[in-house]
């Protein structure tokens, strides 16, 4: 098994930028220290007062020794927060509740979908980095200067390694292939949609199937819109082998993805794009005046507020 996920070779222009397997970058703001440290004293405090609660139903009971309270007591802590961040982040796409609290998420580094080696390695190197040398830190008396001057030693440079990347990544982020990143908010502009009545009747040539428009969310439409709204400059449209390359590689994926049979001629990808992003809208639309938001391609079903 691979103890490390390589990343793409080059580097993007902004640590901001974003490339998914789809072809068109995304901008996704990383997210500051401060945010991250809010939503990790709430993770902290949620496991603790798990911890507690269950501490004090184990001596209500009478079968805890009050000698070992504190033993016990780290122990379940340990027991309760390595599983809860796993479990978390992979049930949530990435999120703790701290984190959805704090509108932050896990992304993975290449633009691809998270997996769970780089969410169990990323949180079992938290461990490494923080927890363990805090607790050893804790535990440890005065007789043992030098061990608790070591274990102070690794929690400070592993807090400082963040400051030192572009991504804000710590030890575990660098290991796994991973940053995090702040929610985005996606807004999809009107006019995109309201095209004239020849245009549309001209991309009617294309019909996208129910379950092919359930893979992508309002998201990946606004990357797709962006993309779309770029190919025209002064009313011209670009030209450029870069761009023609960019168009067929996201025709490609596209088509792969929600398994759309039929070759797309290259005079039509642009018609093809226009087609699904019309035919993408109005599905989501549909799904939201029934109360089904769909943010993204990782989409879980969540209900609407009341």
């Amino acid at each position: 098994m691979k103890l490390w996920r390589r990343t793409d070779k080059a580097a993007t222009s902004s640590p901001s930028e974003l490339v998914p397997p789809e072809g068109v970058p995304i901008y996704l703001e990383v997210a500051g220290l401060g945010v991250r440290l809010a939503a990790q004293i709430t993770d902290i405090g949620i496991t603790l007062i798990a911890a507690i609660a269950v501490l004090v139903l184990i001596l209500s009971l009478g079968v805890g020794d009050p000698s070992t309270l504190l033993a016990i007591g780290s122990l379940l802590f340990f027991v309760i927060r390595v599983p809860y961040y796993v479990i978390a982040e992979l049930a949530w796409n990435g999120q703790t509740l701290g984190k959805r609290l704090m509108k932050i998420k896990v992304v993975s580094h290449d633009g691809r979908s998270l997996n769970t080696h780089a969410l169990v390695l990323r949180n079992f190197m938290k461990e490494a980095e923080i927890f363990l040398p805090a607790t050893l830190l804790l535990t440890l008396d005065a007789s043992s200067p030098v061990a608790s001057g070591v274990a102070l030693a690794w929690i400070l440079g592993g807090l400082f390694v963040p400051l030192f990347n572009r991504h804000r990544q710590r030890l575990g982020d660098i290991m796994a292939g991973t940053h995090v990143i702040h929610l985005p908010v996606p807004v999809l502009l009107k006019d995109l949609a309201q095209v004239p009545v020849k245009a549309a009747a001209a991309t009617k040539s294309y019909t996208f199937l129910t379950h092919q428009l359930d893979h992508y969310g309002a998201f990946e439409l606004q990357a797709l819109e962006k993309l779309l709204r770029s190919q025209e400059k002064g009313g011209v449209l670009v030209r450029s082998k870069n761009n023609q390359a960019t168009i067929e590689s996201v025709v490609e994926k596209i088509r792969q993805k929600i398994g759309y049979a039929n070759k797309v001629p290259e005079a039509e990808r642009l018609k093809f794009l226009g087609a699904f992003y019309n035919a993408q809208r109005e599905h989501l639309e549909k799904r939201q005046l029934f109360g089904e938001r769909r943010k993204d391609k990782h989409y879980a079903a969540e209900d609407s507020p009341s």
